[in-house]
């Protein structure tokens, strides 16, 4: 069965009335998959039909809050009107030092964003080295990449043998390149155009060569600034990279 990739937020911390933050929902053998979770996800997830109560697990690429700001939303809506009715356990993924955080965050809200024993397990993946986990229905492997301490990015495989990538925010690295190798579809973040790079993040042109040289089957550019608005983003990543190129757009539906 192919797995159902909807694009939840295309967009950065800036606000915009047609873009939410980088996030998006993996179907997949029967699991709901969250990639990341900013200002307005749970909302978008409505839109596309989906419960809070539906996701099995929220994998976040690093803390920043255009990618956790909703986090402690996330989990307060799921404890009420009543504990009772989360219909699964939340299984949350994210680099070293997210136990850390989730503390401090708790030194705020308190037992308002702590979930009934059993219903929520922490996985915490190396930030130093590649990791491995096998989960249900799919596999998930990670690697550090270049924008925090904590970033990873993701490379899922589903039951079929299908390969997505997911970068998160990340500048060019060896690391980004490699997990990437091979891959069905990409989600790459493409924040500036090529003329405005910063530090930290991708342009057009350096995202299509890392899909280049990674040999990336589908590559799908997210994560637009406002600059993006006016730039030929396409024509950027096609002078370097030649398979098929979507441009993110919020609430777009792709297959695996």
């Amino acid at each position: 069965m192919k797995s159902q990739i909807t694009i939840l937020g295309s967009g950065t911390c800036v606000p915009s009335l047609v873009r939410n933050p980088c996030s998006f929902l993996m179907k997949t053998g029967g699991e709901n998959l969250l990639f990341d979770c900013g200002p307005g996800t749970m909302r978008r997830l409505l839109e596309v039909g989906v419960s809070i109560f539906d996701i099995s697990y929220l994998f976040l690429s690093h803390f920043h809050p255009d990618h956790s700001g909703e986090l402690a939303s996330f989990l307060f809506a799921l404890k009420y009107p009543a504990p009772s009715s989360q219909k699964r356990p939340l299984t949350l993924v994210a680099g070293q030092g997210f136990r850390s955080f989730f503390e401090r965050l708790k030194t705020v809200y308190g037992n308002w964003i702590a979930l009934p024993p059993g219903m929520f397990t922490v996985v915490e993946l190396d930030t130093q080295h590649a990791d491995h986990h096998a989960f249900s229905s799919f596999t998930v492997s990670s690697m550090p990449v270049a924008h925090r301490p904590e970033s990873l990015a993701y490379r899922v495989g589903n039951a079929d043998g299908k390969i997505l990538v997911y970068s998160g925010d990340s500048d060019v690295c060896d690391n980004l390149t490699a997990i990437a190798a091979d891959a069905d579809l990409m989600i790459c973040e493409s924040a500036f155009p090529d003329d405005q790079k910063v530090d930290g993040h991708l342009t057009p042109a350096l995202a299509g060569k890392i899909a280049r040289d990674a040999g990336v089957k589908r590559l799908v550019l997210t994560h637009f600034y406002p600059a993006c608005e006016n730039a030929d983003i396409e024509n950027q990543c096609r002078s370097i990279y030649n398979g098929p190129i979507v441009l993110a757009q919020d609430l777009m539906t792709l297959t695996l």
